[in-house]
């Protein structure tokens, strides 16, 4: 029998068109999604570095925090964004980029979620998001 939170991750990365052209993967550690971004050529924004797109780069976050909320709130409705603040703190090199979301606080109908991304070392992160999140209750 099939776990339903590795179930509802994988639906989650099938549903999503843009989720399959940034070639998003994604595993459960425990409760936790673990996403990554393997290297392509079509990610670059700066070909000087070169240096991955800083809006691949958000988007990647953003959906690594709506794949996490997929997993955690099941009895829901893929999540609404509300908002998202981005901090760029080094260039995304030409390499695969990991992240992990962190539910902050999950209400009734807001969630606060906040992603960490990086490539080498978790400890030197590329960006971090902070993200305001709709929940919809089924039916």
């Amino acid at each position: 029998m099939s776990d339903p939170s590795a179930q509802l991750l994988r639906e989650f990365i099938l549903r999503s068109p843009y989720v399959r052209f940034l070639g998003m993967e994604a595993d459960l550690e425990g409760a936790e999604v673990k996403a990554r971004l393997p290297f392509a050529e079509h990610l670059i924004g700066n070909p000087f570095l070169p240096a991955l797109h800083g809006g691949v780069i958000g988007a990647f976050m953003e959906m690594t925090a709506l794949a996490q909320l997929a997993v955690a709130e099941r009895s829901r409705k893929r999540p609404k964004t509300i908002d998202v603040t981005i901090e760029y703190l080094r260039p995304g090199r030409a390499q695969p980029l990991h992240a992990r979301a962190d539910l902050r606080k999950v209400g009734r109908r807001i969630a606060n979620v906040h992603v960490e991304a990086w490539q080498d070392d978790p400890a030197k992160p590329v960006a971090f998001l902070r993200g305001h999140f709709l929940l919809r209750d089924e039916g």
